[in-house]
């Protein structure tokens, strides 16, 4: 949704732990435009940003998740040069497996580390590190 030139968006970090116990984060990757990033999308009219973020996520992964405490914002410049903010949640999954869906092509279970090192923008990068971070306070 654009209010006011500004584009508002919203997306989900998505955790899980695997069968060694280490914390990872889904990424996923966009054909068209190269890059791995956290599922996200604009908003809908009428709809809030908690909706749009835990839409995006089903409709980018399949995966229907359970908001978290939210995380950091990021606000940046789109393609057609307007002022973007998106707005971040932690999710748990409630049901459904990872999978490629629209124009997402490929979806990665990653760690932590790994995460840092596969995200293409340091904008996800500081999302991460704040992820990261609560966990680490968590535990």
């Amino acid at each position: 949704m654009v209010v006011n030139d500004a584009v508002r968006a919203a997306g989900g970090v998505i955790a899980r732990r695997n069968g060694r116990g280490e914390l990872e984060v889904l990424v996923i990757h966009r054909k068209a435009r190269a890059d791995w990033s956290f599922p996200k999308g604009k908003v809908e009219a009428g709809e809030s940003d908690e909706e749009c973020a835990l839409r995006e996520v089903a409709e980018e992964t399949g995966l229907r998740c359970a908001l978290g405490s939210e995380l950091p914002s990021v606000s940046y410049r789109d393609r057609k040069d307007r002022p973007k903010r998106v707005r971040y949640w932690e999710m748990t999954i409630l049901r459904g497996i990872a999978q490629p869906l629209n124009e997402v092509d490929a979806v990665r279970w990653v760690t932590v580390a790994e995460a840092a090192r596969t995200l293409t923008y340091p904008r996800d990068r500081e999302v991460l590190s704040a992820f990261a971070d609560g966990q680490i306070a968590q535990a």
